[in-house]
């Protein structure tokens, strides 16, 4: 059997993990209805007090899961996971700025296609100070395809938080598992300070980066 009939018997779900993302959730919804090989989308809200919601379920065919507390990205990723049973998850963050099917499709295709176990895309030519967080730290990346038996095992989830790519990336080295990048190109994302003020958005920041460290540092 080809390569091209096996993958066409894969569920594909997509789940995006939402914390008060109502200026963006519904463009990512939008750009990700138009992938036909996407048969699930899962939006799950991590106890956001905007219209996240509201704008995830103006979209046919999404199912919204509603966290009533701030529980984090990795509590957020299970969550959607359970309500699953695909073969290949996509995770996708609910603040990109100029997603299209094409940068999808081109996330699937190396899980799709069974060259690789996992893809992280990266963005390129969006904005230099995404592009270049991107280039230093991929692991970081929140846009991934990834197989269905890569994400068992993985009960920490509900409480790495923002660790949680680090979390994938490390098992799928230790299990031996491949790994492909992706560049999509002019992507990009709403920054921390661009949401909430400089201040803000970079003490936000500051926090996000002391929860990756301190699980990179736990699991070492």
């Amino acid at each position: 059997m080809s390569q091209s009939k096996q993958s066409k018997r894969q569920k594909l779900a997509v789940i995006i993990p939402a914390y008060n993302e109502e200026k963006t959730v519904g463009s990512v919804l939008d750009a990700v209805r138009e992938v036909p090989e996407v048969e699930e989308i899962i939006v799950v809200s991590d106890g956001s007090t905007d219209s996240t919601v509201r704008e995830a379920r103006r979209r046919r065919g999404v199912t919204v899961i509603e966290l009533t507390e701030n529980r984090g990205k990795g509590a957020a990723m299970k969550a959607g996971i359970d309500a699953t049973d695909a073969d290949v998850v996509v995770f996708l963050d609910a603040d990109l700025i100029g997603l299209n099917r094409g940068h999808l499709r081109q996330l699937i295709a190396p899980v799709l296609a069974g060259e690789a176990d996992m893809s992280i895309g990266l963005f390129g030519g969006g904005r230099l100070a995404t592009d270049l967080a991107q280039i230093v730290t991929p692991f970081l990346s929140g846009q991934r395809a990834v197989k269905k038996p890569l994400l068992a095992d993985l009960d920490e989830m509900e409480v790495v938080r923002f660790g949680i790519e680090v979390a994938l990336t490390r098992k799928a080295q230790k299990a031996g598992m491949r790994v492909r990048q992706v560049v999509l190109d002019q992507l990009t994302h709403v920054t921390k300070e661009e949401k909430r003020g400089f201040w803000k958005g970079l003490r936000d920041r500051l926090k996000m980066y002391w929860e990756i460290v301190r699980y990179a540092q736990r699991s070492s």
